[in-house]
């Protein structure tokens, strides 16, 4: 489940080829078998002149103007190349009658995948975008909560995800929550690749109550779209850009004292400062709190942005890049949502948490 992305697939075809995925036959895990179109009565592939063609490829597809209108009427979608973060997939378009909890959608977009690169067993895209499920069913709203990944390895437990398929408010935990409005991105008509995502305005980050001075235009989507910060359930470890990232880790290094810092452990897991703890009776580090647009602030658990990495050994569960980033300039990662309840609020524009423990 990914809301920084909005198209749907799944490995496809018999001949479906993964390279360095994260399932296999030989792992522990029961294997996905692919979807096999020809099997199902209900799967059509999308035609070039279909406009959720479109929608899979986020632009208008030119088909061949000098085909007879037969030939165009036949012609199919162009095969997609999904770039993620981590990976690609490629496949083409199908129109798919979806089945979820007694809900029957027809002509469903869902990308039938036959190569990728690094990635799931399929991906489904939470985003805004118009190929992506909530879009597709229309939702009012849709909440997950996420185990801690201390469960990672138990098949027994897994996360919550709610759909609102019916659209009607059931008033189901919502009063407990804090809300912040979603923000918009005065470029997302002119770069598509924006348009998919979730901006939340983030007005500061406060370190054992030291205010983290950082440029703003990371915080905020700037004149030519990039910056600001988005919720991403598909990034593990929040992403900041190293302007943003460098004063974070600063005020962590200069406020923690009691532990002396080890750098080969940087070196080696790629996450810093990591600090060795191995002596300590109690560990205790600083409080990191969000401070959000709308009044709604966060002080996330130390688990969410600390985590052991080695013996006795723990580092911060944030991440920087190269100094010029085009896109967002943070990403809230999954890895810090640990154990709290997030609500989608799509018919109000607005994103709602609450910390609980998630089962």
């Amino acid at each position: 489940m990914d809301t920084g992305s909005d198209v749907v697939w799944f490995p496809c075809t018999s001949r479906y080829l993964c390279k360095h995925c994260s399932f296999s036959p030989s792992s522990s895990s029961p294997r996905i078998q692919p979807f096999i179109p020809k099997e199902s009565s209900s799967s059509k592939i999308i035609g070039c002149k279909n406009p959720k063609c479109s929608w899979i490829h986020q632009s208008n597809i030119n088909c061949d103007q000098d085909c007879s209108v037969n030939s165009c009427l036949n012609q199919t979608c162009p095969p997609y190349m999904i770039l993620y973060g981590s990976g690609t997939t490629v496949g083409i378009a199908l129109s798919e009658t979806l089945h979820l909890h007694g809900l029957s959608k027809p002509n469903f977009l869902v990308g039938c995948s036959v190569l990728s690169s690094h990635q799931p067993a399929g991906i489904a895209g939470f985003g805004r975008g118009p190929s992506s499920l909530p879009s597709q069913l229309g939702l009012g709203k849709f909440s997950y909560c996420l185990l801690s990944r201390r469960f990672d390895d138990d098949t027994k437990k897994s996360s919550s995800l709610v759909l609102d398929i019916e659209q009607l408010d059931s008033g189901k935990k919502t009063d407990a929550l804090v809300y912040t409005p979603f923000v918009k991105n005065p470029k997302v008509e002119d770069k598509s690749s924006f348009s998919v995502y979730y901006y939340l305005g983030l007005r500061r980050i406060t370190v054992g109550g030291h205010h983290v001075k950082m440029p703003y235009k990371y915080l905020s989507p700037g004149e030519d779209g990039n910056g600001g910060v988005i919720i991403d359930s598909g990034t593990t470890f929040t992403f900041m850009a190293r302007e943003a990232f460098e004063p974070l880790s600063d005020e962590f290094i200069r406020q923690i004292t009691d532990y002396k810092r080890t750098k080969e452990f940087e070196d080696v897991s790629g996450l810093r400062p990591c600090f060795n703890v191995s002596d300590a009776k109690t560990v205790s580090f600083p409080e990191l709190r969000l401070y959000f647009k709308g009044g709604a602030d966060v002080a996330l658990p130390v688990e969410n942005y600390f985590a052991f990495v080695g013996d006795g050994v723990a580092c911060l569960t944030m991440v920087t890049g190269p100094e010029r980033v085009d896109g967002p300039g943070m990403i809230l990662g999954s890895f810090q949502m640990q154990n709290f309840y997030v609500e989608y609020d799509l018919r109000n524009e607005r994103l709602g948490f609450k910390q609980e423990k998630c089962k």
